[in-house]
């Protein structure tokens, strides 16, 4: 398909249940933590942080694990089956209380461990496997001359989009089975979604002899609306009902993560066959070296590793903005953006939609560019990548600044009738660029690994991007910090600036990783 080589799309098939519960958990999981269990955004975003930033530091110990014990395939199947086990357990409907959340929040913190370790394990070793399947094809067309060679390594970019491409419909669907549900639940037991509502519902119960003037008429307000006017004689029963049935719905979503990863663990165990084993080759090619071209292979390889510590370094601060859309971003559409029609998770699907739309229209880009002689290389992609992140950033600073916004914490302590509310197509904007920044990077930063990478070292390398994704991860944080406490559009002008400081940063390094790459 798509005339690339053998295996490349049973290995994406294999992905989209990952996918599907990525995306799941980037849709819901700040939003769940906050509406379960009263979390203020700050500590919901620190565990959303560490979730993510576990993902990807455990791929590093997936790699190491594949490339010790030379079993890919048996990692990613062990990866798929921890994962499917930590969100069993955060499909189980239990109300949060004062009396079990001492229990209840690590039980839910264990799962997200379960969930990111298993990701680990899947995650890095399946992309390695991806990688080693062109260095097949590479090494079969090299048998049949150098231009045969050039052809098959000018697939890899676009074999690693289409990779992207197919990963991310799991992507698509997922954003939309929580809310879905969720509205379902809440329809069943007469109450309609309402986003602000779950906030205001935890601040009653916590304390509702000190709660603001401002928020009790907002609390009302908002009850009469789900409730569709219904007199509510107990505040605290309604809050407590709504919380159950609010969050339940969210766990049901969870539930179908859990059929996703079954469906991927299928796919790959009956397609497994047909994927190269890394380790096996890279074994066998060892044995065949000599002292000198030891020697010489030592020196490459530290290049190699310069080169791609050199573009890990940049690609932290990209995915430090980037998966703002977990945090930030998904509080600021359910905070600053009409939410009566579309809920805040669905925007994540947005993504994923622009992912699977612009990536033919990005690789004929490429490939005309290409046939005329001016093919970009992958440093550079990366470099414009960072450039078109911080368009994103601007876009939303100016937006912002040009309404008005002041931080988070003020914006929701208006009335209701206060607030002025962004319009859908400012999420689409902004998601619009971020997703061709992200076409600009993550599938073509994956081609770069596998390019640089010692045939004896995929799995590791592969880790080793993820890893650098997992200390952006690491600052996700520090966005709902600035979210609360500056005028929003000075939180957006953060990340714009860290964009275009990396941007500068890598197109300064351009020629010497092309010529890593080149092997010169």
């Amino acid at each position: 398909m798509f005339n690339q080589p053998k295996g490349l799309i049973p290995a994406a098939l294999s992905n989209m249940g990952e996918r599907f519960g990525y995306y799941i958990m980037n849709a819901v999981l700040t939003l769940f933590l906050c509406s379960k269990f009263g979390l203020s955004e700050e500590v919901g975003g620190l565990i959303y942080s560490f979730f993510y930033a576990g993902i990807y530091v455990l791929s590093l110990v997936g790699g190491l694990i594949a490339d010790r014990t030379q079993n890919y395939k048996g990692t990613i199947i062990n990866g798929l089956v921890v994962m499917s086990l930590g969100y069993l357990i955060l499909s189980i409907p239990i109300l949060s209380t004062e009396q079990n959340i001492n229990w209840l929040l690590p039980l839910t913190c264990f799962a997200l461990f379960l969930i990111a370790f298993g990701n680990g394990l899947f995650k890095g070793n399946l992309q390695a496997i991806v990688g080693q399947i062109y260095d097949n094809y590479e090494a079969e067309e090299a048998k049949k001359g150098a231009e045969a060679l050039a052809a098959a390594q000018k697939k890899r970019d676009s074999g690693f989009q289409i990779f992207y491409v197919f990963i991310n419909i799991g992507g698509l669907v997922a954003p939309f089975v929580a809310p879905l549900l969720r509205s379902w639940w809440l329809n069943a037991h007469n109450f309609l979604y309402n986003a602000d509502l779950p906030a205001l519902c935890h601040e009653y119960l916590d304390n509702a002899a000190n709660m603001a003037a401002t928020d009790m008429a907002n609390l009302n307000g908002l009850v009469a609306k789900v409730t569709d006017g219904t007199a509510i004689t107990d505040m605290g029963a309604f809050c407590t009902q709504y919380l159950d049935v609010f969050n339940t719905g969210i766990h049901y979503s969870f539930i179908a993560s859990v059929v996703a990863m079954l469906i991927s663990l299928v796919i790959f165990i009956a397609t497994k066959k047909i994927f190269p084993t890394p380790g096996k080759k890279a074994e066998t090619a060892a044995a065949e070296y000599t002292t000198e071209e030891k020697l010489k292979m030592a020196k490459e390889i530290k290049q190699r590793m310069y080169a791609l510590f050199a573009v890990l370094g940049i690609v932290i601060f990209f995915w430090f903005s980037f998966h703002q859309n977990g945090v930030s971003l998904s509080y600021f559409a359910r905070d600053f953006v009409d939410t009566t029609v579309i809920p805040p998770e669905i925007w994540q699907a947005v993504n994923p939609f622009f992912v699977i739309v612009l990536t033919p229209v990005i690789m004929l880009l490429f490939g005309a560019l290409s046939r005329r002689g001016k093919e970009i290389s992958t440093p550079r992609k990366i470099a414009y990548g960072m450039a078109i992140a911080g368009i994103a950033y601007l876009f939303l600073s100016l937006y912002s600044a040009y309404m008005g916004y002041p931080s988070a914490n003020d914006f929701t302590g208006l009335a209701e009738d206060d607030k002025v509310k962004a319009g859908w197509w400012v999420l689409i904007v902004m998601y619009f660029f971020l997703t061709v920044a992200e076409l600009f990077i993550s599938p073509l930063g994956l081609s770069f690994v596998s390019k640089v990478a010692p045939k004896n070292m995929l799995g590791l390398c592969q880790g080793l991007w993820l890893g650098a994704t997992a200390v952006g991860n690491l600052l996700l944080w520090i966005g709902p910090l600035m979210y609360n406490a500056w005028p929003i559009w000075q939180c957006w002008a953060v990340f714009f600036v860290v964009c275009i400081i990396s941007m500068g940063v890598m197109l300064g390094m351009v020629k010497w990783l092309e010529r890593i790459v080149a092997g010169k």
